[in-house]
C-alpha cells in the first residue's frame, strides 16, 4: 500500500491529477470512499437528478440552519463515487471568464492568470461543436474530456437565445471562447451520449497504464511525521504511504475537513474538538462561497417543453431510446442555451448566468409541470460561510454554513436577476408558448415581495468552493501556496475546487479539472507557456449595460 503519489479523491481535480502523473512514469493510488459509476442513473445525462439525490452515489450533506434563508437547511451533494461529483452534476462546461482567473493572480495566486490557465483548459478539452458554431481558436482537441453541444432542436431552447437577442443583449457562439457576454448554445461534458465524467477522461485511462490504482476507504487523517506529510490512515486502519507527496482533492466540503482532521486549521477550533495542533491555518475552512440561484419558472401552452414525457409510458420510451442507441432526449441534460450578462453598466464583465431549462422542474425532479425556466443568480457573491468539524469522529459530517444572502449587496443583486429575468421571458420570441409566471409570481413585484420569494424558493447551484484558500505564502489567510503545497506542512497539497480565491463565473467542474491537470505540473516540475489570447470586453461596459 505504497506509491510515490497518494490522492484522496476520485473526483474532477483528482482524477485528473492521477492521469498526468501516471502519464508521467509515477507510481500512484487514489483513494476513494464512493463506489463504482457503472449504470444508466449516472451515465444517461437526461437522468440526472437522480444520483445528485441518492445516498448510493452522494454524501447527502445538508447545511446548517441558514439565518438569512428563514433557517432552511439546503441540500449540498457531493459525489461519493468513483469520478466524485463529475459523475452526479449536471454536466454543465463553463471555464469562466478571463477576468475571474486574473482576480486570482491579483489576489496573491501568482501564476493563475487567464494567460497561464488557458493553456490547460486547452491542453484538457477535446472539443466538438455539433455543427453549432464556435470558437475554434480558443479551444482545445485531442485532449482526455469530451466537450459537446446539445442538438438545440427544442423550440424553447432557441427561442431563449432569440429572447436575449430581442432584449438587446449581444449573442455569443461561444461563450468559453473569446466572448462569454451573451447568449448562445451550452456546452456539456458529455459524449456519444453519455455523460463523460472525470473517471471516463482520466481514471480510466490512468489505470491503463499499469501505474495507478484504486483504493476504496474513507480517510480518517494524513499521517505527519516531523513536519511532513507521509501517508492516510484509513478509518478501518490501513495506512496508505507516499514516497513523494499526498494530494488531498477531497472537495470543498471534505478536504478542510480531513486537513483539521490532521491537525491543519485554525486552532482554538481544532482544540475544541481535541486534534493535536500540527499547523495553525486559520484560513482551513474558511472563504466558503457558492452560487445561489432561483428559477424564474413559466407556465407553457401547447407540448414544446419535455413534460409530454413526464409520464410512465414517456419515461419508458426516453430509456429505451437511450439504453438501445444512446439517443434521444436522455442524450442530453437538456440545457441547451443559456446566457452571460452584466447586472448594470460600470460592471466590466458578466455577472449574471442563465442555465435555461425547456421543463418546469425542481432540481430534485419533483414538481414538474408543463413549463419552462431560466435558472439564475449573482454569480459574485459577496457573502462568506464556513465549513468546521462536528466531532473529531472522521465518520461525522462537518457543519456547513454557506452564510447565504449575508451581505447586503446580495439582495439588490438577487433582485435585479428576477427582473431582467423576466424582461427576457417577456420577449415576442416566447409568445407562442408562454403562460402564467409560477415562480416566483405574477403577485412578487415589490422589493419586500422578491425578498421573500429568495429566502423561499433560492437554492444552491451546488458550486461550493474555497475552503483552502491559495494565496501567498506570507498570508495567513491562505492554506496553500500558488503551487498548491499546504503551508507549514511538507509533501502536501491541495488540489480541488477548495483553492479558488474567489468563485468563477460559471459552472464549477471545468475550473476544478483544470486545477488538477495545473497542480500536476506543478508536482511534475513544468509549466504550459503562457498565452497571449485577449478575451472580448463591451467596449461601453463602464456606461451600458447591454
Amino acid at each position: 500500500m505504497q506509491a510515490d503519489y497518494v490522492i484522496v479523491g476520485a473526483g474532477s481535480a483528482g482524477c485528473a491529477m492521477a492521469y498526468r502523473l501516471a502519464e508521467a512514469g509515477k507510481s500512484v493510488l487514489v483513494i476513494e470512499y464512493g463506489g463504482s459509476d457503472a449504470g444508466p442513473l449516472i451515465n444517461m445525462p437526461g437522468a440526472l437528478s437522480f444520483p445528485m439525490n441518492m445516498r448510493r452515489y452522494d454524501w447527502g450533506y445538508r447545511t446548517e440552519p441558514e439565518p438569512h434563508l428563514g433557517g432552511r437547511r439546503l441540500a449540498c451533494p457531493r459525489g461519493k463515487v468513483i469520478g466524485g461529483s463529475s459523475s452526479i452534476n449536471g454536466m454543465v462546461y463553463v471555464r469562466g471568464h478571463a477576468h475571474d482567473f486574473d482576480h486570482w493572480a491579483d489576489s496573491g495566486a501568482e501564476g493563475w492568470g487567464y494567460a497561464d490557465v488557458l493553456p490547460y483548459f486547452r491542453r484538457m478539452e477535446d472539443w466538438h461543436d455539433g455543427g453549432r458554431g464556435g470558437d475554434a481558436a480558443w479551444r482545445g482537441q485531442g485532449g482526455p474530456l469530451h466537450v459537446t453541444r446539445g442538438a438545440g432542436k427544442n423550440p424553447l431552447v432557441q427561442a431563449f437565445i432569440e429572447a436575449g437577442a430581442q432584449a438587446g443583449y449581444a449573442r455569443t457562439d461561444d461563450y468559453n471562447g473569446e466572448k462569454q457576454e451573451g447568449f448562445g448554445p451550452f456546452e456539456a461534458t458529455i459524449w456519444q451520449g453519455r455523460r463523460w465524467s472525470a473517471a471516463s477522461a482520466y481514471l480510466r485511462p490512468a489505470r491503463a497504464t499499469g501505474r495507478c490504482d484504486v483504493v476504496s476507504g474513507l480517510a480518517a487523517k494524513l499521517v505527519i511525521k516531523e513536519g511532513r506529510a507521509t501517508g492516510v490512515k484509513l478509518t478501518d486502519g490501513r495506512v496508505i504511504s507516499a514516497r513523494a507527496e499526498v494530494i488531498v482533492a477531497a472537495s470543498a466540503i471534505n478536504s478542510p475537513k480531513l486537513l483539521m482532521l490532521s491537525g491543519i486549521g485554525p486552532a482554538a477550533h481544532l482544540a475544541e474538538h481535541g486534534v493535536a495542533v500540527v499547523a495553525d491555518r486559520p484560513g482551513v475552512g474558511r472563504n466558503l462561497q457558492d452560487h445561489l440561484e432561483l428559477y424564474v419558472q413559466m407556465s407553457a401552452r401547447g407540448r414544446a417543453s419535455l413534460y409530454k414525457y413526464w409520464n410512465l409510458a414517456g419515461k419508458a420510451w426516453v430509456g429505451a431510446q437511450w439504453l438501445f442507441g444512446r439517443r434521444g432526449p436522455g442524450a442530453s441534460n437538456q440545457f441547451e442555451s443559456c446566457g452571460f450578462i452584466r447586472s448594470r453598466a460600470g460592471v466590466a464583465y458578466p455577472d449574471i448566468q442563465f442555465h435555461f431549462l425547456p421543463l418546469a422542474v425542481r432540481y430534485d425532479g419533483k414538481g414538474a409541470q408543463e413549463g419552462f425556466q431560466a435558472h439564475v443568480g449573482p454569480m459574485r457573491s459577496k457573502s462568506r460561510g464556513a465549513v468546521t468539524l462536528r466531532s473529531s469522529d472522521p465518520q461525522a459530517d462537518p457543519r456547513i454554513r454557506f452564510n447565504y444572502m449575508s451581505h447586503p449587496d446580495d439582495w439588490a443583486e438577487f433582485r435585479t436577476c428576477i427582473r431582467l429575468t423576466r424582461e427576457i421571458l417577456g420577449q415576442a420570441a416566447f409568445d407562442p408558448w408562454r403562460g402564467e409566471e409560477l415562480v416566483p409570481g405574477p403577485q412578487a413585484r415589490t422589493d419586500a415581495a422578491l425578498d421573500a420569494a429568495i429566502r423561499e424558493h433560492a437554492e444552491s447551484a451546488y458550486h461550493p468552493c474555497g475552503t483552502c484558500r491559495m494565496g501567498r505564502a506570507d498570508d495567513a489567510e491562505a492554506v496553500v501556496d500558488p503551487q498548491g503545497r499546504v503551508i507549514g506542512v511538507e509533501g502536501l497539497r491541495v488540489a480541488d475546487s477548495s483553492i479558488f480565491p474567489r468563485i468563477p463565473n460559471g459552472n464549477l467542474n471545468a475550473p476544478s479539472i483544470m486545477v488538477g491537470e495545473k497542480i500536476a505540473d506543478h508536482v511534475l516540475g513544468r509549466r504550459l507557456p503562457p498565452a497571449n489570447d485577449r478575451p472580448w470586453v463591451h467596449p461601453d461596459w463602464q456606461t451600458a449595460q447591454r
